[in-house]
């Protein structure tokens, strides 16, 4: 039985985005791999080019694999460091393979407000590949997204929902490993 992943919504429109995988994630490892596999996608040519950077929103409830996700990612990139969850710290800030990462979390919001009095518009605008956990307690200050993971328990796993925002990032999932399947198509 598939887990019910909420739809996401793009903050400019509201209209969902379309499916571009969705895949069931045995374990830790396979989520951690799943993070990996999106290594080429923000380090592509057409990333890299923007002045705003690649966005990536992150959903799912405590526990979901958000981190789990941006760790694959990051150690595919070749960073051996520590990676933990800026649920306490809002941001923990990542330079590997000459790319500047910055990993959010807005959890701890009481205000979208928040997002501007901490400052933490300038790193959106620094070029740097953004993921963001708990963006919607951001909106509508924080910029759109390019992708969108939404994880969420199933079984002893976890299910995966990859959602494209834009050609940009459709065009980095090109470089990746993680191709599109018609089956999991919403009909």
């Amino acid at each position: 039985m598939s887990a019910h992943l909420p739809p996401i919504h793009h903050a400019a429109d509201d209209s969902p985005a379309a499916l571009y995988l969705s895949h069931h994630l045995p374990d830790a490892a396979s989520t951690e791999a799943f993070g990996a596999a999106l290594a080429p996608a923000v380090t592509c040519e057409e990333a890299c080019k923007q002045a705003r950077g690649l966005v990536i929103w992150l959903s799912g409830d405590l526990g979901a694999g958000k981190t789990t996700v941006t760790r694959g990612l990051l150690r595919a990139l070749g960073h051996s460091g520590n990676v933990k969850s800026p649920t306490y710290t809002l941001l923990e800030p990542y330079t590997v393979s000459r790319i500047s990462l910055y990993h959010f979390d807005f959890y701890r919001f009481n205000h979208p407000d928040e997002f501007l009095d901490a400052g933490l518009d300038e790193y959106f605008a620094d070029g740097g590949i953004c993921l963001v956990e708990w963006a919607d307690k951001a909106l509508p200050h924080v910029p759109q997204s390019d992708l969108q993971l939404s994880l969420a328990v199933e079984g002893s796993g976890r299910r995966v929902e990859l959602r494209v925002f834009s050609e940009r990032g459709r065009a980095c999932l090109t470089h990746t490993s993680l191709k599109t399947d018609a089956s999991t198509r919403p009909t």
